[in-house]
């Protein structure tokens, strides 16, 4: 099992919504952990569907490989610095064991 530690840190400008800032540290810590699985995520989504795009491999050259390379992380950052996908919310509404 992976840490919470272990797992990226979270893009720059990421917020965290006004009830988990207010719930306090460990909701806070929550939300972040499962912040970062979504961004992992994502970037794994992004890396997949990037990977059915048809093209030459050669064309571009080693700079616009490393660009494509870049490209699942960047985006994953994105999205997640925008508030992500939901997918954390869930995930942290779905695993308390306090909440009905």
């Amino acid at each position: 099992m992976i840490s919470p530690s272990e797992l990226a840190p979270l893009p720059a400008g990421a917020v965290l919504p006004a009830e988990v800032r207010a719930a306090g540290v460990d909701a806070q810590q929550e939300y972040r952990t499962a912040l970062a699985f979504e961004r992992v995520l994502i970037g794994q989504l992004t890396k997949a569907m990037q990977a059915t795009v048809g093209g030459e491999e050669d064309a571009g050259g080693a700079a616009t490989q490393t660009y494509r390379d870049m490209l699942p992380g960047t985006m994953a950052d994105a999205l997640v610095a925008g508030g992500g996908i939901g997918l954390a919310s869930d995930l942290v509404r779905a695993l308390r064991t306090d909440t009905p």
